[in-house]
């Protein structure tokens, strides 16, 4: 462990076990390692990072812990769980969100608590994968996916062989009046999947994540998401999400003119101009779920029946967009039968 602390100290990089996935540490108040982890991570420049803490009172100094925090807290940590509050600025630049608020993890995995207590403040605690890369649950899932660039930059791997392949942490926003789920994982507040979206790259997120739940099906069944919402909702921003995750680099447009289109094993299709089913069904809908490729379905509520079908041989997963009250907010709830 001394030898990973004085790693940190140094401001270097560490690759490190978490009770979910291998994370990726530098010391939070440094300025110099938060860029180089930003530079690790291939990811712009301002995108947050949760932070690892020992405890409640250490999350004190870093952000407002308000009374729905507070039960966060007391409920589900330690744990796979990162609650956001509003930040107090005491990081290093880049650390908190552009509006201010921050992720608190407390692990529940000794190591990382060792680690933070003996540096005596925070750690990054984002995942050790590049951006829109594989889960690393060993370090081959990492290095794999990694420029000779990236892997410049790591200066110590703490290797604990190939993790259980647990969930990520459960992301809750308590800036709001009632804790809201911003990513489910391992822990959910309650038996419905519901996230809240606050930006298009927000809803990206969700379809990354959503994908990544289910991407060990590939190459054995077919995976569908069937996307319901009114117009505007952030349908083909979800399908931009699900692209990324699948290493896909084309630039991912509206469907609506040409009812399909295909990104190598990913088909996005859109049923609003379509006439009758049976057009949809000309698509070729049949041969897609037996090459078991991905596809989603933007307005999947009209073409319901026939893709219901395919539950047997398909993972489906039906998706809902809906508006909320705030501007570019949005509810998105999922359900796999």
């Amino acid at each position: 462990m001394e030898t990973t602390v004085q790693a940190i100290k140094a401001g270097g990089l560490v690759i490190y076990p978490t009770e979910t996935v291998y994370g990726a540490g530098v010391d939070a108040t440094n300025f110099e390692a938060v860029k180089k982890l930003t530079a690790y991570k291939n990811r712009p420049f301002g995108k947050p990072y949760s932070i690892a803490v020992t405890d409640q009172t250490m999350a004190s100094v870093y952000v407002d812990i308000n009374e729905g925090a507070k039960k966060i807290y007391r409920r589900f940590l330690p744990g796979p769980v990162t609650v956001v509050s509003q930040g107090l600025h005491k990081t290093a630049p880049g650390v908190e969100s552009e509006t201010g608020t921050l992720g608190i993890r407390i692990p529940d995995y000794p190591l990382i608590i060792d680690i933070v207590k003996t540096l005596g403040c925070p750690i990054t605690a984002t995942s050790a994968n590049a951006s829109y890369k594989k889960r690393p649950y060993k370090i081959a899932d990492i290095l794999d996916n990694l420029s000779a660039k990236q892997k410049a930059l790591i200066d110590l791997i703490v290797d604990a062989g190939t993790l259980p392949p647990n969930e990520p942490s459960t992301v809750i926003d308590t800036t709001f009046g009632k804790p809201t789920a911003l990513r489910i994982g391992g822990v959910k507040l309650s038996s419905k999947n519901v996230l809240l979206s606050k930006s298009e790259e927000n809803t990206q997120n969700i379809g990354k994540e959503l994908y990544q739940k289910f991407a060990h099906y590939l190459g054995t069944r077919a995976i569908i998401f069937a996307l319901t919402g009114e117009m505007g909702t952030g349908k083909t921003a979800f399908t931009k999400g699900v692209a990324r995750a699948m290493g896909i680099t084309e630039e991912v447009t509206s469907p609506t003119y040409d009812l399909v289109n295909h990104y190598g094993s990913l088909v996005h299709m859109d049923t609003w101009r379509l006439e009758n089913l049976e057009e949809f069904e000309g698509l070729g809908l049949e041969e897609i779920i037996h090459d078991k490729s991905v596809v989603v379905i933007e307005w999947a509520d009209r073409v319901a029946d026939i893709i219901r079908q395919y539950n047997e041989e398909a993972i489906v997963i039906w998706v809902k967009i809906e508006y909320k009250d705030k501007q570019n907010e949005r509810e998105i709830s999922w359900e796999n039968k």
